[in-house]
């Protein structure tokens, strides 16, 4: 062997030696289960155009849903390993299905309550008596019940839901089959394009922080029994993604809207933004210390013990674990 060539080597394997967690660790694929909305799903293709799962060893096999609740179904039967969604994230690790390691961002404005004035509703007062199509015991959901009961409004006696999946129920409203529709953005953009005459009677910012809805990542029971130095990688992609997003929106966004939102132009984009609160990863470290984020979690759960009538419920201090992420960020 030439001498130079020896050396070559022996630097190689000094280099492995020294970094083995860099040199010789294996790439983990893990099957992801997302909804295809900004507030859900932007830090993760952030962090796929910016090369931060592959420098975490993880091949991530993304699978969209159309809703929570099948994301946690097919997590609850093994399809996916962990899951990106919304409130949903409150119900069923409630019920003993998934543990919540991961906040994304808050539901600050992204649920919306839409109406048709022609339609006899104008005002809050006018919905009793209606009915309102949405997605039960979604973020749009949490939403509704909370607003209705702000005005005076009981959401079991004074009005009907009709629980549709989000797509059946903006078509349901375009269509004018009701007259109001709790949704979440971007849902609003097929509602503004073809109902010109609608209005938006309200948003969650109204009830913020004490009906706060937070978005997330949650893992399966024993994935996240047996590998939490997977959920350790995938917060470290995240932190890398989210504190570029939340340093320069104007450019995520750009980006964003190029590569994963083709469909949706920018300014409406750029208003999903606007209707979501992030944090910086240290800022959230925080709030993952002092029990803010369980408060909120255990809020929304409040909501589906009462609306699923949950018996034994898990409480949020049980089923979300912040110390993974409090290894990867100090407080």
């Amino acid at each position: 062997m030439k001498r130079r060539t020896f050396i070559s080597l022996a630097a190689t394997g000094a280099a492995a030696m020294a970094l083995p967690g860099l040199a010789l660790a294996k790439t983990d694929k893990i099957k992801v289960g997302y909804l295809h909305t900004l507030a859900v799903d932007g830090q993760m293709w952030l962090a796929e155009s910016q090369g931060l799962w592959k420098q975490q060893n993880l091949e991530p096999e993304f699978v969209q849903f159309q809703t929570g609740l099948e994301l946690f179904q097919a997590m609850s039967g093994g399809s996916i390993d962990v899951l990106s969604t919304g409130a949903v994230m409150s119900n069923f690790p409630a019920r003993g299905q998934g543990k919540v390691f991961l906040i994304n961002d808050i539901e600050f404005a992204t649920a919306q309550l839409w109406v048709h004035p022609d339609m006899g509703v104008k005002t809050w007062a006018d919905l009793k008596g209606k009915k309102i199509s949405t997605t039960a015991g979604t973020t749009a959901h949490v939403f509704l019940d909370t607003a209705l009961k702000a005005h005076g409004i009981d959401p079991k006696k004074d009005i009907q839901i009709v629980n549709q999946r989000m797509p059946d129920a903006v078509t349901a409203f375009i269509s004018k089959a009701v007259p109001a529709v709790a949704l979440w953005v971007p849902f609003n953009i097929p509602v503004k394009n073809k109902s010109p005459g609608a209005k938006m009677l309200g948003d969650a910012s109204a009830y913020y922080p004490k009906a706060a809805i937070v978005d997330g990542w949650a893992a399966r029971n024993d994935f996240y029994d047996k590998r939490k130095d997977v959920l350790e990688r995938i917060i470290r992609a995240w932190v890398g993604a989210n504190d570029y997003f939340v340093g320069n929106p104007d450019k995520a966004l750009a980006e964003l809207q190029s590569k994963r939102y083709p469909n949706v132009p920018l300014p409406d984009l750029k208003e999903q933004f606007h209707a979501q609160k992030m944090f910086t990863s240290k800022e959230w470290a925080k709030r993952y210390a002092d029990g803010t984020v369980t408060k909120w979690l255990q809020q929304v759960t409040d909501f589906f013990v009462d609306f699923a009538h949950i018996s034994n419920s898990v409480p949020a201090s049980k089923y979300f674990d912040p110390s993974i992420y409090l290894k990867v960020v100090k407080a």
